[in-house]
């Protein structure tokens, strides 16, 4: 059994205006769901309507965490846009299967499948395309700990 932390961080990469892939890295439980939620919210919410969430880095993934997937694909769906799991570990697949959740959120084998999925998205931001955002929440106090952008 792997440790739980309370540490979560978000890469994230903006291929194309409208578009942004996160990838989660660390674990998705009560201690940081509400960082996965907001940050990435703020993602939606600031011209990125559509949103993959690349998982392959995730540990460990509760009910806190679907319930974050859900608010996350509401937040997509109100401003027009997408919410896209990709690369989702094997634990999340079986409780996204008995929940049902399977049969609303789009799952994808990889980021590059999501990416397809989405590619007749209409673009609605005028974000730089190919830049890369690093957010990290290390302390488990859902604080982001820093922003870094490269130049």
């Amino acid at each position: 059994m792997s440790d739980v932390t309370d540490t979560l961080e978000l890469t994230v990469q903006h291929p194309r205006p409208g578009l942004a892939i996160a990838t989660v890295t660390g674990d998705v439980d009560m201690h940081t769901a509400d960082t996965l939620r907001r940050d990435a919210s703020i993602l939606i919410e600031r011209g990125c309507p559509h949103l993959v969430l690349d998982l392959s880095q995730v540990g460990f993934f509760d009910s806190a965490g679907l319930s974050a997937l859900i608010g996350l694909w509401h937040a997509a769906q109100a401003q027009g846009g997408a919410l896209g799991l990709a690369e989702v570990p094997d634990r999340l697949m079986r409780m996204l299967t008995l929940t049902g959740l399977d049969t609303i959120l789009a799952v994808h084998a990889t980021t590059a499948e999501a990416l397809t999925a989405l590619a007749d998205s209409p673009a609605t931001s005028t974000g730089d395309p190919g830049s890369t955002t690093h957010v990290s929440s290390g302390d488990g106090t859902g604080e982001p700990t820093g922003v870094q952008r490269p130049a």
